[in-house]
């Protein structure tokens, strides 16, 4: 049993530790800190965690050996080179930083350590999204032509002043930080990485600050191409499609996929329901334990960094046109 503490307890740091808290045998949440402790308190009592005052006095508690951090955006390659310092293994959500830079100081830090490190992208875990990447992995597609995705939501319609997701410097190209990166991620999953990005982007609806409607045009370092739109003030939508030769597979939500070949009926392929949190813990876990690699290289997360780090600056200077991914 991995004993682990949570940084970070607004809603989404909840949602991690709720998925194992008391039913997993692989991790468990001991210990915890947040930015607004007296908000968290009975949260902590009822889960049985001791709430600390600050991330150093986490760091110190002996009883610690992993931290998650659920923590805004700026604060996570520090945080991660702090927790390696301190002998701790870390599970950081995404987007893992804000540039390059940052993400291979945070990955140096951790390997000098000898600790693990994982990158919360939670959607590697669905069983659709591995069924599709056996078929691409097994030609079933034929050669890959283009990618495109659409991950959007309503959420910043909810933003209130003083959020740090409200925050432009936490959240650069609408919704790229709190849902982009998602698709950033898989596209790098199912057809490896990216070299260069277009991005307009901009507000329609919006009064906070922030983009809401954010596309993008993506080159492959395969030669394929893809496309990536966000909307921030949307009803939720995730829509994949991966375009071949010999088929196209569209994956409708998260658990339906749709493959399409010619001169034959569509199929429909369904899948169980997975709770993708307890999924990506319990791998981070096993990792920390010298089991399986977690499934998520350190290498792809410095990558996904690097394209966020493009999107971003593409969204702040559109007339940059095409940006290369650093």
């Amino acid at each position: 049993m991995l004993d682990a503490a949570i940084v970070g307890m607004g809603r989404w740091g909840r949602v991690l530790v709720d998925s194992v808290q008391g039913k997993s045998e692989a991790i468990r949440f001991v210990a915890g800190s947040t930015g607004t402790p007296e908000k968290a308190a009975a949260y902590a009592a009822e889960r049985g965690i001791t709430l600390h005052p600050t991330y150093e006095a986490v760091l110190a508690d002996p009883r610690v050996k992993a931290v998650v951090l659920a923590s805004p955006h700026s604060m996570h390659a520090a945080q991660v080179i702090a927790a390696a310092k301190a002998g701790k293994h870390v599970f950081v959500e995404k987007p893992f930083t804000l540039t390059r830079a940052d993400a291979e100081a945070a990955v140096t830090a951790t390997m000098a350590a000898g600790v693990i490190m994982a990158l919360g992208h939670n959607r590697r875990f669905l069983p659709a999204a591995q069924k599709l990447r056996a078929m691409i992995a097994g030609g079933e597609l034929g050669t890959l032509l283009h990618i495109e995705g659409n991950i959007s939501g309503p959420g910043a319609l909810g933003y209130t002043p003083g959020m740090w997701r409200a925050d432009r410097n936490e959240s650069p190209a609408g919704g790229m930080a709190g849902m982009g990166i998602h698709m950033v991620d898989m596209f790098q999953m199912l057809c490896g990485g990216m070299s260069a990005v277009t991005v307009v982007s901009h507000t329609r609806a919006l009064t906070s600050g922030l983009d809401d409607t954010t596309a993008m045009l993506l080159r492959f370092q395969n030669g394929m191409t893809g496309t990536l739109t966000t909307l921030a003030a949307t009803p939720r939508l995730w829509r994949m499609q991966v375009f071949g030769t010999a088929a196209w597979v569209e994956m409708w939500g998260q658990d339906k996929l749709v493959v399409g070949r010619e001169g034959a009926k569509h199929e429909h392929i369904r899948f169980e329901p997975t709770d993708i949190e307890r999924a990506e813990l319990e791998a981070f876990a096993a990792a920390a334990a010298g089991g399986p690699a977690y499934p998520l290289s350190l290498a792809e997360a410095v990558h996904s960094a690097a394209v966020f780090e493009a999107i971003a600056r593409g969204a702040n200077e559109p007339a940059l046109g095409w940006i290369a991914v650093g």
